[in-house]
């Protein structure tokens, strides 16, 4: 007589033993090695699990802004506003923005940030690029410029501060993935640095030039170049300059890249030239 199964997920079996062949076994345990391995590499608890710099932290970060560009668009460079803020709370720590941060020195760690914040609105209206020289900070002047030394190889640089964070304990910034590799610690993911505040910068055009340019490998401070360390906030004469070198390395003790005079012009030509005018002196960088 045949057996009633109660979940109806198998045929009746007959209640006497009976031998099962070779190949019948075979097929069974393939079945539930497959099923196992299909529950052990769930693609959504793997996605993105070794990528650095792509991971939003929804414990120490606030909620993402929604993506307005994809990889591979044209970011566009300023657009934002100035701002400061008002005092803030992330997992339980206030933060009080600063609107005048000169004298502002700290070292920590800091971290970086890529593909997962890449063409998502920044604190003050921009647009983040992963690929430009940009900085988040918890309460420096938005956009405002800042000298990041890595304290493990004394490389310098002067980075564009246009969003908020990071809120570890012991994290003083988050530099975008192209300042990380400049810095080079892109592979180590957190590094020891120091952070030196130079002033605000301009809401408007695009200054990745000249921070890709203020890039020092020899242990001195960040410049543009003139000997003097300071950040130039006019963009000045409107000369077209071919892009520098990505991070070249260099036994003298020079500029890792060659000073940018002027960014591009991203606007249609005027009828008239533009006369050309000094370029302004934003702050002094020296500690």
């Amino acid at each position: 007589m045949a057996r009633i199964t109660t979940a109806g997920c198998f045929p009746a079996m007959d209640a006497r033993p009976r031998s099962w062949p070779v190949w019948r076994l075979i097929g069974v345990c393939a079945v539930a090695l497959t099923t196992a391995n299909c529950a052990g590499n769930n693609p959504q608890r793997m996605a993105g699990a070794a990528s650095s710099g792509s991971e939003i932290d929804p414990k120490y970060g606030v909620k993402a802004s929604r993506r307005l560009y994809n990889e591979g668009d044209v970011i566009p460079k300023g657009g934002g506003r100035r701002f400061s803020g008002k005092p803030y709370v992330v997992a339980g720590k206030t933060y009080v923005p600063r609107d005048d941060a000169k004298g502002y020195v700290r070292e920590g760690l800091a971290s970086w940030y890529g593909s997962a914040f890449h063409g998502r609105m920044t604190a003050n209206g921009e647009v983040f690029d992963r690929h430009s020289i940009a900085a988040a900070h918890p309460t420096l002047p938005l956009p405002s410029y800042a000298r990041v030394t890595n304290l493990s190889n004394g490389y310098s640089m002067v980075v564009r501060v246009n969003d908020r964070g990071p809120y570890h304990a012991n994290r003083v910034m988050d530099l975008s993935e192209e300042a990380a590799r400049a810095l080079d610690f892109h592979n180590k993911g957190t590094e020891k640095v120091r952070v030196e505040y130079v002033g605000k910068a301009s809401v408007a055009g695009s200054d990745d030039r000249r921070l890709l340019a203020s890039l020092r490998t020899d242990g001195r401070p960040a410049s543009t170049g003139s000997g003097s360390p300071v950040m130039v906030a006019d963009l000045g004469p409107d000369r077209e300059q071919p892009a520098p070198e990505r991070f070249a390395r260099t036994t003298r003790p020079t500029l890792a890249y060659k000073p940018a005079e002027s960014d591009e012009d991203t606007a249609e030509a005027a009828p008239a030239p533009r006369p050309q005018r000094a370029p302004i002196i934003l702050a002094s960088a020296a500690s």
